[in-house]
């Protein structure tokens, strides 16, 4: 199976033959291109034109980190999937308001549904979220009554200010408290955990549409403009819930992570180099995780289910099969 190569380090991506090495001051480190998926960089990397052209060839996505942990951007091999039926289907999904109307519902409805059922996972295990799981459940019947995107939206915001309430009862740690959401930069540990997850969840699911017809560049539920992608931050509404805020729950209640993994910076608070590999160590092992599939009969991986939605859109797309996001069972 490929693996995700991250990168903290400073140094040198380099070209070597049929391989490639990442050079720092300490010395000379190859990587099996072979093995590859992606990379992740969130040290100071320089890269040369030969080793793009080389990892262009074996497909492979590179995704850049700042300083602070911030994505900023993706080395995107051209798409060597495109397809002009697809853009054109996906465009038409798009412009007529009805179909995109459709679509942006279904990916609130998933997020919501996943959501609840996160709750209903904790409350079943003495938390106390009866409340907020009515709150959730009286939104979400509102979904389908919403007439354009912004009303969607509006619900879509509504639902999760209300899940972020539970973050508190469920985590219950001093040191962990939402007060409430914020970014750029994150005002406490538990927001700068869920800014970080995040990031790494929209540059899973646009590895992931790379590997499909798709275009990225389309979205639904967030609107299409000038910037670069939207269409995975639509997709994952519905994972977040699932894979992300599970991870923060469980490094938390764990006591794999307190607060020496951050720092004050920025105005803000950000996690250190050791806090985003505690949180990357969990990513990778929830990526390979499995759950019994309740349509296939057997085990995927969480990975496996990202790659099967898009697909599911896919087939929406073409008029094949209407999409319905993945509900998750516990």
């Amino acid at each position: 199976m490929k693996k995700n190569i991250y990168i903290f380090n400073d140094g040198e991506l380099k070209r070597k033959d049929n391989t490639f090495y990442f050079e720092t001051s300490q010395g000379k480190k190859y990587l099996p291109i072979e093995d590859i998926k992606e990379i992740y960089v969130f040290g100071e990397v320089s890269v040369s034109k030969k080793f793009l052209e080389y990892v262009s060839q074996k497909e492979i996505l590179i995704h850049f980190f700042n300083y602070y942990g911030y994505y900023v951007g993706s080395y995107y091999p051209r798409e060597h999937y495109n397809s002009g039926y697809m853009i054109l289907r996906q465009a038409e999904h798009y412009l007529d308001e009805s179909k995109r109307l459709l679509l942006a519902r279904k990916f609130v409805q998933g997020s919501a549904k996943n959501i609840i059922n996160v709750v209903r996972y904790y409350k079943n295990r003495g938390k106390d979220l009866d409340d907020i799981q009515n709150q959730i459940s009286i939104l979400s019947y509102n979904i389908d009554k919403c007439q354009n995107i912004d009303e969607l939206m509006g619900i879509e915001g509504n639902i999760r200010d209300i899940y972020y309430k539970c973050f508190d009862e469920i985590i219950n740690d001093k040191d962990f408290v939402f007060e409430k959401r914020s970014r750029r930069p994150p005002k406490n540990h538990l927001n700068s955990l869920i800014s970080f997850g995040n990031s790494l969840i929209y540059v899973l699911i646009l590895s992931e549409i790379y590997k499909t017809h798709l275009d990225p560049r389309i979205g639904y539920l967030h609107a299409t403009n000038f910037r670069r992608f939207t269409l995975n931050l639509d997709v994952s509404e519905i994972f977040k819930p699932i894979i992300i805020d599970r991870i923060i729950f469980k490094i938390v209640s764990k006591k794999m992570i307190s607060t020496k993994h951050f720092e004050d910076d920025m105005g803000g608070v950000l996690l250190k180099e050791s806090g985003r590999k505690v949180f990357i160590d969990e990513f990778d092992k929830k990526l390979k995780a499995t759950i019994k599939h309740r349509d296939l009969g057997r085990n995927v991986s969480y990975n496996r289910l990202i790659r099967m939605e898009l697909y599911k859109l896919q087939k929406h797309f073409i008029g094949e099969t209407e999409y319905d996001p993945y509900i998750s069972r516990w």
